[in-house]
């Protein structure tokens, strides 16, 4: 998969609770935990291709989120605009709410 690690974790941080157990398990069990294709395939008792296609669907659905609801990009405007902000008191209170 060549996707962007760090991109895709962050969205799985904000969209997770949209996923079923199954898409969060496999998901964990990879970008988490870093178990390889295989491992997760014999855990699960599927091929590995299969382990791959659904990782991949899991990816896209949380891409799609983001593409619809945006709060990732969101959150990183903010987080550029409180590099701008010189009072310590204003910068907490805002990082709180992301």
């Amino acid at each position: 998969m060549n996707i962007d690690r760090e991109k895709v974790t962050s969205l799985y941080d904000i969209y997770k609770d949209l996923l079923t157990d199954k898409e969060k398990e496999y998901f964990e069990y990879y970008f988490c935990e870093d178990y390889s294709l295989n491992e997760i395939s014999e855990i699960n008792e599927v091929s590995k291709s299969y382990s791959s296609k659904y990782l991949n669907q899991i990816v896209n659905k949380l891409l799609k989120y983001e593409s619809s609801l945006k709060i990732y990009e969101r959150n990183n405007k903010i987080k550029k605009y409180l590099e701008s902000i010189d009072s310590k008191e204003i910068k907490d209170k805002i990082e709180e709410l992301l």
